[in-house]
């Protein structure tokens, strides 16, 4: 038989701060992330913020990191694929399209 293992968000308040990460729920331990998500993207200014203008995209779409491990960030590259491996996630890139 299949053993179908779900994930659901560990959010726990400690005295250092807010631990935030991915709790597998069935036979696994529980795995948290503790700190910065961003490790090293922009990290001379308080807040990474990136804008994209849909008018002013080359091409018909745009696509997106959302896991913080681009080596061209903003734009996603890929990265997202070996990172699920390694700690079971599932994020993937935000995809911008044009309308016809």
């Amino acid at each position: 038989s299949t053993m179908r293992v779900f994930s659901i968000f560990c959010v726990a308040a400690v005295a250092t701060g807010l631990q935030v990460g991915l709790a597998p729920v069935g036979q696994r331990s529980l795995v948290c992330m503790s700190g910065a998500i961003n490790e090293s993207i922009d990290k001379e200014n308080p807040k990474v913020v990136n804008m994209l203008k849909v008018s002013e995209m080359k091409g018909k779409k745009a696509v997106m990191c959302r896991c913080w491990k681009s080596g061209t960030f903003p734009n996603c590259d890929g990265s997202h694929v070996k990172h699920n491996e390694a700690v079971g996630d599932n994020v993937g890139p935000l995809i911008v399209e044009k309308d016809s």
